[in-house]
């Protein structure tokens, strides 16, 4: 019988701009693997199971789209007696599709029911062809994974060589100022030949680049080692701090009688080491006597696939969905909202699916396209989920997360809670990350005349500094640092300091003692823990093993006791505009510009980290570079006025509040009325306790409103908390390296911490070893 349908069917190809969703469902992880297959549909490309759950038909019945490609897959029997190669940027993959599946195409007809549709017709061949040459959605995801994105920026555009000249090549083979042959830059501008810095791999450097460049002002130099007869090299903008691209690179070398066509690449460039060091920052997935780990199966229990750089996001995701409040709004099944058209493009829809994909035990089972051989465990790994919809939803806009490159898990994080505290709460639905809220209080004692004014705010982690103290070095050996309790850097997060703030009631300049506490504990607490150390100049993290023990342990000693009856309040005083201006430190500010800093970025700098001293002000430096408003000068006055009220929050301002625990509706409103002024802003917050911000930013509103009416988290005691998972990593940088979580999970013989290593889940025998890597830990209360 013929279909009706295919006359009338508005049947396209699919354009470059198009999503094509053929390797799994939009709704659920089923996939062109499964026996059934996948159903794609003919008219707008989703991809819907085609087995029990019928996501397929559902699609086809909401968007009356009845015509669909049936996609099935099988893998081909490969025998390997070798470990697979691992992958790299210059070799992607040698093996086509076509050499390792065996795949089947059906047209089907939902509607009618007719499941062999002749695929030579006219009318749907050249769709089912388009969409089988089409990259998927994943793949597009893929390809950006290894191309970063390199622009040009001004100073190459503006720039001004010297006059020409040739360059011998004897001047060409060490740096100018020491002996290395190696990691040699070249100014650009003035031809000027310098040594790197220190990299990856064991490649030294002296950073006379760098220096040259703070000298003379010049911006651009190229990597000698890298360039190719074929115009690429590493070119490297020391003014923006960045990897750039510069067009007019033959001309600009020929200035110093440097040809191209001569050249020939000596040295990795800046990227191929870079993927060469994460891979090499591995987590041992063997026992001490070398047997491999053994591989776990079940609810709870599924890795994820990484897409590239994505294991950041693994580990973060694993953790959430470890959370009961996780469980329970996303474990319940993969429905999409009936008003959801698209579910590719709906967050909710991809959380559901997330959650069921995680936590079913569904697609938890040994990879049966992997041969057993004597380099692989006795049971294979799982296959792991590919989370390329979600990725796509929680990174557009984004201008971090939706590249590919390795990110910040504790951002993340922060973005994460941020995305599904505004996404869509159906009725009776509860914000997961409620669970993870509670309410810091701040007490403020003026030095001169004793009163005191409390405040609080609301948040969903904390940070804790870690202090560093380095251990005698061993012979031959790294020295490594003292480890630290979490007791004490919690003792230190709630610690009194003083700051200098004028006070309203008294006029004392004395100063106030300030004190943070918890209020209210959460029923998970994150903590961030920064281990961060300046090396050369370079905020360099370090491994310094902080002491969790696996016992329950309590923090009731954090509680704020509240005001105390004896307790004199600070009058509330509206005359912040009285404040004088910010005048810099003056040895400190001096540091800093004999290091080279702009002045705009010495003062910017000084103001972020309380007037105190160079080092603290250079590292804060280090930490933001890449700033957009980097070089924007600070409002360093006492003004007010017209301004104040045309004032947009800044956000790097608004963070900084936030890691004080003043955060939120409140530090907005504070920054507009003290026109940007961070030490003014936390006057005026402990000046308005009951002031909570008028100032939305776009989604602040829906924020509020999906908040609950009571005070988040609970005073209640005893306040006992115990470790229940934590996001490891490995490197010298958040922004390099590896991630892995370990999570204390229920399994058939007992609890027992798990390694989540992207698609790896295994069972982990001891993880004291592995703790001191921590960075980001999830404490349950018990």
């Amino acid at each position: 019988m013929a279909c009706p349908h295919i006359g009338p069917a508005a049947l396209r190809k699919p354009t470059p701009t198009d999503s094509v969703y053929r390797e799994d469902c939009t709704q659920c992880f089923d996939s062109i693997d499964d026996p059934a297959g996948l159903d794609v549909c003919l008219e707008c490309f989703n991809g819907g199971c085609a087995g029990g759950r019928q996501h397929a038909k559902l699609h086809s019945n909401k968007r009356k789209h009845p015509l669909v490609l049936n996609i099935r897959r099988t893998r081909k029997v490969i025998v390997r007696d070798e470990p697979p190669p691992k992958m790299s940027k210059l070799a992607i993959a040698a093996e086509t599709e076509a050499d390792r599946y065996d795949t089947a195409l059906t047209v089907k007809c939902l509607e009618c029911g007719i499941d062999d549709i002749d695929q030579t017709d006219p009318a749907i061949a050249a769709a089912v062809d388009a969409i089988m040459k089409a990259n998927t959605f994943s793949r597009k995801e893929e390809v950006k994974a290894w191309e970063q994105e390199l622009t040009s920026c001004e100073h190459i555009l503006t720039m001004q060589q010297g006059p020409p000249r040739q360059i011998e090549s004897q001047d060409l083979g060490h740096c100018s100022a020491c002996d290395l042959k190696e990691n040699l830059w070249l100014c650009v501008e003035c031809g000027a030949l310098g040594c790197g810095r220190a990299q990856f791999g064991g490649v030294g450097g002296n950073g006379h680049a760098l220096a040259h460049s703070k000298e003379s002002g010049h911006g651009v130099a190229v990597k000698l080692g890298s360039i190719t007869p074929e115009g690429n090299a590493d070119v490297y903008c020391y003014t923006c701090d960045d990897e750039r691209v510069d067009e007019d690179l033959g001309a600009h070398l020929a200035n110093w009688g440097i040809i191209l066509s001569e050249r020939q690449k000596t040295e990795k460039s800046l990227t191929e080491m870079q993927i060469e060091q994460n891979l090499r920052w591995e987590f041992t997935m063997t026992t001490e006597d070398g047997k491999e780990l053994t591989p776990v199966f079940g609810p709870g229990l599924t890795g994820l696939k990484n897409l590239g750089n994505s294991c950041y996001l693994a580990s973060i995701l694993q953790c959430l969905f470890d959370m009961p409040s996780f469980q329970q709004r996303y474990g319940g099944g993969v429905a999409t909202p009936p008003e959801v058209n698209d579910p590719a493009e709906d967050l909710e829809t991809q959380l559901l699916k997330l959650g069921d994909g995680l936590l079913s035990g569904r697609y938890s089972k040994p990879d049966p396209d992997v041969t057993v051989s004597e380099h692989a465990p006795e049971v294979p790994h799982q296959k792991g989920l590919q989370p390329s919809m979600f990725k796509h939803l929680m990174g557009r806009g984004h201008e971090e997360f939706s590249t590919m490159r390795q990110q910040d898990a504790f951002e993340l994080l922060q973005h994460l809670v941020k995305l599904i505290t505004r996404s869509r709460q159906s009725a009776g639905l509860t914000d997961p990350t409620q669970a993870m809220h509670f309410v810091m209080e701040q007490r403020l004692q003026c030095l001169g005349c004793n009163k005191v004014r409390y405040s609080s705010t609301e948040q969903d982690s904390i940070f804790i500094d870690v202090p560093l103290e380095k251990l005698p070095a061993e012979d031959g050996q790294e020295p490594k640092y003292k480890p630290v309790e979490l007791k004490h850097c919690l003792d230190i997060l709630t610690a009194p300091e003083t700051v200098e703030l004028t006070c309203s009631a008294c006029g004392s300049k004395a100063g106030f003692a300030k004190r943070s506490r918890f209020k209210t504990f959460p029923e998970v607490l994150v903590v961030n823990a920064r281990k961060m150390a300046v090396i050369n100049w370079v905020p360099i993290k370090v491994d310094v093993p902080v002491l969790v023990g696996d016992e329950a342990f309590a923090l009731d000693a954090y509680l704020s006791p509240g005001q105390q009856p004896d307790e004199e309040v600070l009058p509330e005083e509206a005359a912040a505009s009285n404040v004088p201006a910010f005048v810099p430190n003056p040895e400190a500010f001096a540091m800093l510009e004999a290091m080279g800093f702009p002045k705009v970025r010495c003062e910017k700098a000084l103001h972020a980290t309380g007037n105190l001293d160079a080092n603290a002000a250079m590292e804060w430096l280090f930490g933001h570079m890449d700033d957009p408003d980097i070089d924007t000068p600070v409002n360093l006055g006492g003004g007010g006025g017209a301004a104040d009220a045309a004032y947009a929050a800044d956000p790097e301002k608004l963070a900084m509040l936030e890691s004080m625990g003043l955060g939120g509706l409140r530090a907005s409103k504070a920054l507009k009325e003290t026109n940007g002024d961070v030490e003014r802003a936390i006057e005026w917050l402990f000046s308005h306790p009951d002031d909570q911000g008028d100032v939305e930013e776009a989604g602040e509103a829906a924020d509020r409103a999906a908040q609950p009416a009571d005070e988040a988290g609970s005073s209640a005691l005893p306040a006992n908390f115990r470790l229940q998972s934590i996001v490891c990593h490995k490197g010298t940088s958040i922004h390099t390296g590896h991630y892995v979580a370990f999570i204390r999970k229920n399994l058939p013989d007992g609890e027992s911490w798990v390694l989540f290593n992207d698609e790896k889940v295994v069972k982990v025998v001891d993880v004291e070893e592995m703790k001191k890597f921590a960075y980001v830990y999830f404490f349950k209360r018990v």
